[in-house]
Parts: C-alpha cells; structure tokens; sequence
C-alpha cells in the first residue's frame, strides 16, 4: 500500500509556529499554528512587515539582522514577546537561514513554553489538593445551618423580591454543598451535558450583581461569538469556575470599573501533550490595577492571596474544576488590564 504525504498538510498541522520571511522582514508565510498565535491569517500577513506583529520587541529583530548578516542558525531561549489577543507570553524562537527561488528568506520557529509551564505547575497543585480537602470539611458543616436559616427566614417574608435573595443563598448553597461533595469524596465522574457557554456567563453576571453593594459602579461588557457551539461539560462546575474568575475582577476593581465576558474559537492548540483543532476561549478581562509579579507564578495554588480577607481558594479551585472539564487557565496582567483565559476543546473526551 502506497501513502500520500502531504507536505503542506504536515507543516500546517504542526503544533509549533512557522513564520517566513523575506529579506526585508516581510511575511512570505504563516502556517495554521502561527496564525493562532499572531491572531492573523495568512492572507492578511502577507508581504506585512513581521515587526507589526511584535512591536518593540528588540531581542527578536537583533537576532534576525545577526542571522541576515552571518548566515547562522540561532535560538533564543524563553523570550517574552507581547500579542494584543494573547497577552505576554513565553517562547523559544528558532532562526535559521532559507533559500527560496525569490530569494534569501528566514525561517521562524517559535516554540510556547506557558503550556510547558502549566503542565509543572499542575503536577504541583495535585500534591496541595489534599490540604484543601481538610478545609473543605470546615466549609461544608455550617453549609447546612444556612440553607436552613434561608428557609425559615423565606417564610418569614411577604416581598417576591426579597424572596428571590433567598432562593439565591439556597441554590448557592446546594451548589457548594455539591461541589464540596465532590472534593471531599473519590473522584468522580463529572455530569456532563451540552451547554451553551454563554448561558453560562449569563447566570454568573446574575450571581455577581446580586452581591455588589448598589453605589457601586460596575459594568459588564459581553463581548461574545454566536457561532459558538454548545460545550460537553458539567454546568455546575462551570458557573463555579467563571465565578471565581468575576469575583476575583470585582474585587481586583474594588467594584468599581469594567468587566469584559469574551468568548472566542480556538484553533490548533495543545493540552497536556494532547491536540485539538478546534476549541472554545472564555476571556474574563478587568481594568484594575493588574497581578503583582511575585504572585503571577502562584496565583493558582491553594491559600494564596493578595487581600487579607482573602481565602486563597477561589482561582484553585477553578483550576481544578477546568482541568476536570479538560480544560486549561492561564493569565496575562499589567496595569489596566488582567486577562484570564479559559480555553476547553469542542469535543468530547474519550478518557474521561
């Protein structure tokens, strides 16, 4: 039997990211992998000069001139580059010389190292898991004595309006009740359905506002995808994750501020050395003053916070729940802006 191979179909499934360009840094070629990361299609990076792409970033176009003017392969080794749709990231970038019947071209090669780096960082928050399995018995005992005082104070009560509060603290408190089952116990199978992500988001808008103080001036902004599909996943968890996520940007904007709930498509992305062509991002961006950088490497771990009234459970607990729904979580921050993006693929799991 005779196979085909395909080139082309090669290097575009490639998870690494494929720039070339000609002798004047202009785009001669993207493949699917570069498009995702840059956010640019090949149609439009076309004969684009390479440094609108990464502007200021003076280590990458030092290294293209040495390897213009020497004709010597490099690689530059975790360089922080900066993509508006991303946030800062963290790379490896090969350069290497490429000749083409147009001329003299490089060749580009850049390697993500922030899923490289999640990956460690996992491993590690398995090991904590079980400390908070011991806090999760001291929060799940008064769980019960307020679903009950909610409903005897809900018939002490004439107003529909005020009634609705309480229906509020009750169904929160089946929920975390339910969540902190699942903690406590074996690790179960997750009740997965179809979900309409934005459903999703609408619920935990309704949640939040609930709980800002009225004088408050906060403002949600949805930015959403209506192509997007529907997302085998477990609906209470999912509140719970996105939750943590708009409390943590409620509290990082004192209530005060603006709170953008983003859905996009993810193409050609990898998690935990697994490929998926096509995925879901969920973006929940604040403009408060930004993640101070000695807690940008530990944010996810459990009991680490930057308020005193803070438990230091809520973006743990997201973290886990994400990857029970085979997702992943990462954020980018500086002044004025702080992205947390939730990417999950739309599909299922066969080893769930």
């Amino acid at each position: 039997m005779t196979i085909t191979i395909s080139c082309q179909n090669i290097i575009e499934n490639l998870v690494v990211s494929i720039v070339i360009v000609d002798e004047k840094y202009r785009v001669v070629y993207l493949n699917s992998s570069a498009e995702v990361l840059f956010d640019i299609s090949q149609r439009q990076a076309e004969f684009v000069p390479f440094h609108s792409f990464l502007p200021g970033d003076e280590q990458l176009w030092r290294s293209l001139e040495r390897v213009q003017e020497t004709g010597h392969a490099l690689i530059e080794r975790e360089v922080k580059i900066y993509v508006p749709a991303h946030g800062e990231l963290v790379v490896d970038c090969s350069i290497k010389p490429a000749h083409s019947e147009d001329g003299n071209t490089l060749l580009l090669e850049f390697f993500q190292l922030d899923v490289q780096h999640r990956m460690s960082r996992d491993e590690s928050l398995q090991a904590q898991h079980q400390v908070v399995r011991g806090l999760a018995h001291e929060i799940k005992n008064p769980l019960g004595g307020l679903r009950g005082a909610a409903q005897l104070l809900e018939r002490q009560l004439e107003s529909d309006e005020l009634k609705e509060y309480t229906q509020i603290i009750i169904s929160e408190a089946d929920r975390l009740q339910n969540l902190l089952s699942n903690m406590l116990g074996p690790y179960q199978q997750s009740k997965k359905d179809w979900i309409n992500i934005h459903a999703v988001l609408q619920r935990v808008r309704h949640l939040v506002r609930s709980e800002v103080e009225v004088d408050q001036r906060l403002k949600f902004i949805g930015d959403y995808d209506p192509s997007l599909p529907e997302i085998w996943a477990d609906m209470d968890q999912l509140v719970q994750i996105f939750l943590n996520i708009v409390r943590n940007a409620v509290q990082a904007i004192n209530g005060s501020g603006q709170i953008i709930l983003r859905t996009r498509i993810q193409r050609n992305f990898t998690i935990e050395n697994r490929f998926y062509r096509l995925g879901m991002e969920v973006q929940i961006e604040d403009d408060g003053p930004g993640v101070p950088k000695s807690m940008q490497e530990t944010m996810f771990y459990p009991l680490v916070t930057g308020r005193a009234e803070g438990t230091g459970l809520g973006l743990y607990l997201s973290q886990n729940l994400i990857h029970r729904n085979n997702g992943v979580i990462s954020c980018s921050s500086r002044a004025g802006s702080t992205i947390f993006s939730v990417i999950f693929p739309l599909e299922k799991v066969s080893a769930e």
